[in-house]
């Protein structure tokens, strides 16, 4: 059979893809907006960071053609810093993350025989939140006030007084908000690959491609909070005065180093990771044979994902480290090598041991071979320190970063692309185009980045915008800039390539590459639901040895094989061993994505235009749009119909105690904690560094308010612990009641904080010690709002009967949220109270 769609169906079958089609197809008209599947949504992230690629590739031909010659005035220099500026920002965060993302939401749930992501809601929000951050960040080039202080907007260069003007602002804010996308994205698909595997995927026989994403989306929960932490500080100094990064306030600059680059150097790691899981599915497939040492290839990526957090120091080696930190990260930064080491070899030796067929992917991922390790060997020369001093912040390091991003990255993006375009379109590509396209990206990317080498070497700084001819990097530059067009031309081609792919490409087989994975078992293109049934997998490659798998799903030969209920449907499994554990019931179509990002941009470009009260009614409004959004879960009857399920199946995912949702809360914990945690590096960092930090004698804080706070914070969590106990007895009388005493407890708890800010008397204009004290108040504050809001809506949901002894499921959740708020607001207690009273000195 060439394509299962030619299958024979019986009228059942036939009924039950009407069916489907008619619960999961997309909407069209003005309602396409409303559209949460992972397919579509996956095509929207990927669609839009190619067309943020492209106009990053321009300001890079811009730079490039500045750079050519000699005293060039092709560009001025405050026209240049924002080109600069905004290729490598729109670059990194425009492109490279969200195009991996929208990779990962399209192929994962089609991996892991699933069909959709375990939150289709908050994967649209995300997309809009992307969306919406990149045109606010790109208008700043429009308007020619673009940032200008280089993608890493070191502080005190990005500060008020060294750049005044709104491009600072547009990058803080922008950033963060497409960093909202980010976290987004991690939270759903570390959650989804873990619970909504289908029936015997066990942990250890997923495809390779999912362990890759989960470690990329854990370490964007973990390593993105900083980031975001940096900019909100950022920006409060620069809109309010408050001196974190502020020597004579008491702040220190480099607090701003050690929070971007905690986010920095994992995000490289990030940008690799999906491209080499790009790289070792399609390997084996190329090969005709399981990829070799499966067992080390995960561990390598466990090992890379811890290793690659204790990296950061190593961009700060000329920042004034102590020299036992040198020493220190000079090792971590060697001994990342061993993963990555380990992962070519196993690469190698699959290719070594198989028969590799020579296709249109297989030439970008040789590409990407040549390339990486390239760029991985001036790597070591760089984590060695003398050799750091000398080249640091030259071209040497450009071209260093480009060989690791473009060959870790964009090369295995290439022939993903490639390979999963038949995917998308039902056509195989054009291999006489598509070689090349390579031929021409692959020799500009060389002739371009390789020489780079040379003129950094030779002491030219990557911020310089002309230079003299006396200088001696004349013929290096203007070499460069020609291998920048000729890649440009591959780009070009590469483009109309895929163009012309969906008018002229020849229809694809059912499985045209002869792969293992579950993707290739669906129509092509696929539908919104991907499996009309759900299989069981006992294997790591189904479809090596179960071929006729593509036809029996199709025909509806497996679980979930009903839809007269009009529920949107998909297994939730063990994380562990893929044994099925309840029926994951998800959201349809909704405004509330939409409309939710569209008021967090209006907060944004409120605060850019400096309209305070149009920005605190825009955040009201945000607020008040996603707790309503909030409401429509669970059993709500607006989320879709509820029915009981067939003895055979397990239960809906909110008549259990342990649903995806105590994960996703569990999971968001993660990026909070991490955002936590860097709030608290802060306040050691400038307590110990700082060389103006000021420590008053007593502490502004009231020890009493503050007690008592943390007491009703303590005696709410306890309550809604034994609200979850009887829960689980199936004890449901006086739910209700209880739900709005821990509520009531919540509201306490925040008058009580808001009590000791107003008493405190705090001045966070003038000293840094007073500014990191309000911002750790203000954490906590909403913490404690948002429980006790939280408690008061499930009161409200029990009297409606969304939340009872038979769906148990969101109490669970709130009470992980309360219990994070308790360690947080002890924590907090101890480290500026605590502490500062015992070492002498009030905080």
């Amino acid at each position: 059979m060439s394509d299962i769609k030619d299958a024979t169906l019986t009228p059942e079958v036939r009924r039950l893809h009407k069916g489907m089609d008619e619960v999961w197809g997309n909407p069209t008209g003005l309602r396409a907006l409303t559209v949460v599947n992972h397919t579509t949504v996956g095509l929207r992230f990927m669609v839009t960071g190619a067309i943020f690629f492209l106009i990053g590739g321009l300001l890079a031909m811009l730079i490039r053609t500045q750079l050519a010659f000699p005293d060039n005035d092709f560009m001025s220099h405050e026209i240049y810093n924002q080109v600069f500026t905004m290729h490598g920002t729109v670059m990194m965060f425009l492109f490279a993350i969200p195009i991996l993302e929208g990779l990962a939401i399209y192929m994962i749930p089609k991996m892991i025989g699933a069909r959709d992501l375990v939150c289709p809601r908050l994967t649209a929000f995300g997309y809009y939140c992307y969306l919406f951050g990149g045109i606010i960040l790109a208008s700043s080039l429009i308007l020619e006030i673009a940032p200008a202080s280089g993608w890493f907007m070191y502080t005190p260069l990005s500060s008020g007084e060294y750049s005044p003007g709104p491009g600072s602002d547009f990058w803080l804010l922008g950033i963060t908000f497409v960093e909202i996308s980010a976290l987004s994205a991690g939270v759903e698909l570390v959650v989804s690959i873990l619970r909504t595997r289908t029936q015997g995927m066990a942990l250890h026989k997923m495809p390779l491609f999912a362990w890759y994403i989960l470690a990329m989306a854990l370490m964007i929960v973990v390593g993105f909070p900083p980031l975001i932490l940096g900019s909100i500080l950022l920006e409060l100094e620069r809109a309010a005065g408050m001196p974190f990064f502020e020597v004579a306030g008491g702040g220190d600059p480099v607090l701003w180093a050690h929070l971007f680059w905690l986010f920095g150097h994992p995000e490289v790691y990030i940008i690799f990771l999906p491209g080499a899981g790009i790289v070792s599915t399609l390997i084996p497939v190329f090969a005709g044979r399981p990829i070799v040492g499966y067992g080390w290839v995960v561990a390598a990526i466990i090992i890379m994902g811890f290793v690659s957090f204790g990296l950061w120091v190593h961009h700060m080696f000329t920042l004034g480290i102590p020299q036992l930190a040198l020493a220190f990260f000079s090792a971590a930064s060697m001994l990342v090598a061993i993963p990555t080491g380990i992962q070519i070899f196993v690469w190698l030796s699959t290719l070594w041991l198989g028969r590799p067929r020579m296709t249109l992917p297989m030439l970008w991922i040789v590409g990407f071979l040549i390339i990486f390790v390239l760029g991985g060997l001036t790597g070591v020369m760089l984590a060695l320190v003398p050799f750091n001093w000398q080249v640091h912040d030259t071209h040497f390091v450009v071209a260093h970063m480009h060989y690791v991003l473009v060959g870790g990255m964009l090369f295995p993006l290439m022939a993903g692309l490639y390979y999963w375009l038949p995917q998308v379109s039902g056509r195989m590509p054009s291999e006489r185009l598509g070689k090349w396209s390579f031929w021409l990206i692959f020799l500009g990317f060389n002739v371009t980045f390789l020489v780079m080498h040379w003129t950094g070497l030779l002491g030219m700084r990557r911020r310089v915008f002309t230079y003299d001819t006396a200088m001696g990097w004349d013929i290096y530059n203007l070499i460069s800039s020609v291998g920048g067009f000729m890649m440009s031309a591959g780009v070009a081609l590469l483009i109309l390539d895929i163009v012309l792919h969906f008018r002229f490409g020849k229809k694809a087989p059912q499985n045209p590459w002869g792969a293992d994975t579950l993707e290739w078992a669906m129509p092509k293109p696929p539908t919104a639901y991907n499996f009309v049934s759900l299989p069981a997998v006992e294997t790591r490659h189904p479809l090596w040895e179960k071929p006729e798998l593509s036809r029996t799903i199709y025909e509806g030969e497996h679980g979930l094989n009903t839809i007269d209920h009009g529920r949107r449907e998909t297994w939730g499994s063990d994380a562990l061993t893929g044994k099925l554990r309840e029926t994951v019931h998800l959201p349809s179509n909704s405004w509330w994505p939409l409309f939710s990002s569209l008021a967090l941009a209006v907060v944004c470009v409120s605060l850019l235009v400096r309209v305070y009260w149009l920005a605190a009614v825009a955040v009201l409004v945000g607020v008040v749009l996603l707790l309503r959004w909030s409401w429509e879960n669970g059993a709500h009857p607006g989320k879709a119909p509820e029915a009981s399920m067939a003895p055979t199946e397990p239960p809906l995912h909110y008549h259990t105690m342990n649903g995806p949702g105590v994960w996703c809360m569990s999971v968001s914990h993660l990026a909070n904690g991490s955002l936590y945690l860097s709030l608290l590096f802060g306040w050691f960092y400038l307590w110990v560094v700082a060389p103006e930090w000021q420590m008053p004698e007593t502490s502004p804080l009231s020890m009493p308010l503050l007690v008592a706070a943390g007491a009703a914070l303590t005696l709410g969590t306890l309550l809604l612990a034994k609200v979850v106990r009887r829960l689980r007895r199936r004890e449901g009388s006086g739910l209700g009641l209880m739900m709005h005493l821990a509520g009531g407890l919540g509201t306490l708890q925040t008058l009580l904080i808001v009590a000791v800010m107003w008493l405190a008397g705090l001045a966070p204009t003038e000293t840094a010690h007073d500014a990191t004290l309000f911002v750790a108040l203000c954490y906590v504050l909403i913490l404690a709002g948002l429980g006790a809001v939280l408690c008061i809506l499930q009161g409200l949901r029990v009297g409606y009967g969304y939340v009872s002894v038979e769906a148990p499921l969101e109490p669970v959740v709130v009470l992980r949220l309360w219990y994070y708020n308790l360690v947080v607001y002890w924590s907090l207690f101890v480290a500026i109270w605590v502490l500062p009273t015992v070492l002498g000195g009030g905080a």
